[in-house]
């Protein structure tokens, strides 16, 4: 399998437009034979782990139990997939690389992964709308690892307070109706991130897909429908102007204060809501018409680059497999706050915490940015969709003209 120049291109916008987090290499040859055969090398997206962390560990047992030493390395997102382009050129891929589901389709379009069919992985237990976050052409490039996502944190003494019953909010009119009482209560009601960046339109999706749009007619009713709830929300003074600049980490602490009864945010944040000294809440985003929207997905595939030496992906197998049965999955995915990919460890986990079967529910309905096989066309829509919903939420544009305009963008960029 060759490395294409349109994979680098697509992976340069991709790593612009996706930012989350990644690894690197030493520099040493994975795919020698020889005395290197009996050295793995794996490169993750937790530089924040080192080698006294559980993680690590599990790393190096399971290296051990596939009868080889692992070399482990992890650096941030950009570094991982610069660094991922440059080993595939130079025949120096890791053995082992996750990466961020976003940036799945993009290597694989570049020739840069094998498929699990390569490799013989098993995906038959993961659930079909997290693995599609690496399919491509009806190819499966790796398993995910977990996923995290987004819903609706609430104010408990907010929300008490203005006589709502947040078991009512089935859909946006309902949401609307809680907020208006909320303001009228003489609180705030609800903060997310719609700041200029991938970031603002992974919290614009489960409204935007929430409506029954589709990414690629950003300018259908549905999807004027999404942009005109929050630009409204923000013209009532349901939710602050400042939802402009937020970042998801920034939206959070405005939550954090106390004065606000709705957060849009993901499950990374749940160690702090036991932080804000006050009684909180989870529900998920609801659609249009009602139900469970779909929120995109966060997380990591372990992928198996291409070996010029096809007798190490046995090895590479093993590893994997290692990596996300269900024992290590529940440690894994505890560890880094994530909902595991099989039903098998999401019954654990909710066992063990009652509190994220709201989180195994929007999972469960969430669905990966490139899936339905939009691959590395996903940041070429997703830049002029943020764009869009800027526009209309600072007034420069009214959110039908923002659309139209966004869709003429994108139409014109992935041709």
């Amino acid at each position: 399998m060759t490395f294409s120049r349109r994979g680098l291109s697509a992976l340069a916008a991709l790593t612009l437009a996706v930012g989350v987090t990644a690894c690197s290499n030493d520099g040493s040859s994975a795919g020698a034979s020889g005395p290197q055969q009996s050295t793995f090398a794996i490169w993750d997206p937790y530089p924040q782990f080192d080698d006294s962390s559980d993680w690590v560990k599990l790393l190096q047992k399971c290296g051990t139990d596939a009868g080889v030493t692992v070399k482990r390395t992890g650096f941030d997102t950009t570094d991982l997939t610069n660094k991922a382009l440059l080993a595939a050129q130079q025949g120096n891929s890791p053995d082992v690389l996750i990466v961020d589901n976003p940036v799945v389709s993009t290597l694989a379009e570049a020739g840069v992964l094998t498929t699990t069919a390569d490799t013989k992985i098993d995906t038959s237990a993961i659930e079909p709308n997290l693995l599609a976050a690496g399919q491509l052409d009806g190819k499966t490039y790796g398993i995910p690892i977990g996923a995290n996502t987004l819903a609706l944190y609430y104010n408990k003494k907010v929300l008490d307070a203005a006589k709502v019953d947040p078991a009512t909010i089935k859909d946006w009119t309902s949401l609307t109706a809680a907020l208006e009482k909320v303001k009228a209560a003489g609180k705030k009601g609800i903060t997310f991130s719609a700041i200029g960046t991938e970031e603002g339109s992974f919290q614009f999706l489960p409204w935007f897909w929430g409506a029954g749009a589709n990414l690629t007619q950003l300018d259908s009713p549905q999807g004027v429908a999404a942009v005109t709830l929050w630009t409204d929300w923000v013209k009532k003074g349901l939710a602050p102007n400042s939802v402009l600049n937020n970042t998801q980490t920034t939206s959070w602490q405005e939550f954090a204060t106390g004065d606000f009864a709705f957060s849009e945010n993901g499950t990374w944040q749940l160690a702090n809501a036991k932080k804000t000294g006050f009684p909180y809440g989870i529900i998920p985003i609801p659609s249009q018409a009602g139900g469970t929207a779909p929120a995109p997905t966060g997380g990591e595939f372990v992928t198996a680059p291409v070996q010029s030496d096809t007798g190490r992906y046995a090895t590479s197998e093993k590893i994997i497999k290692c990596l996300t049965n269900a024992d290590n999955a529940l440690t894994t995915d505890t560890t880094l706050s994530y909902v595991a990919a099989t039903k098998e460890v999401q019954e654990k986990q909710v066992a063990a915490n009652p509190e994220l079967k709201v989180w195994v529910q929007a999972v469960g309905a969430a669905k990966g940015r490139t899936s339905d096989n939009l691959g590395t066309k996903y940041p070429k829509i997703s830049e002029p969709m943020w764009t869009a919903f800027q526009a209309a939420l600072s007034g420069s544009k009214q959110p039908q003209d923002a659309m139209t305009a966004a869709q003429t963008t994108a139409a014109a960029a992935v041709k």
